[in-house]
């Protein structure tokens, strides 16, 4: 039991690093409704983008390109492995 606990002592560790990398690149994006993305990348543990294109109400293009800028700034994973079908998280 305290090594399962140390494991999620170390994973809240770095969960809470990674959001702190979204928070602190969310105002380096120019679009419209990026909040809404990102606050879906916090509140749920993966996310799609032609799910976050329909909460945030942005194109599938605009929501794909939100993501790959993202992952460029180092503040998404993609989870998946795939080429089609990705998801994202933190």
């Amino acid at each position: 039991m305290a090594r399962a606990a140390q494991e999620s002592y170390a994973l809240a560790a770095e969960l809470s690093r990674r959001s702190n990398i979204l928070l602190s690149v969310a105002p380096k994006l120019r679009a419209k409704k990026a909040a809404r993305v990102v606050d879906l990348l916090l509140a749920d543990d993966c996310v799609s983008a032609p799910g976050a294109a329909t909460s945030a109400g942005l194109s599938d293009r605009a929501t794909r390109r939100l993501f790959d800028r993202l992952m460029a700034l180092g503040a998404v994973r993609e989870l998946s492995g795939r080429g089609n079908f990705r998801l994202y998280g933190l």
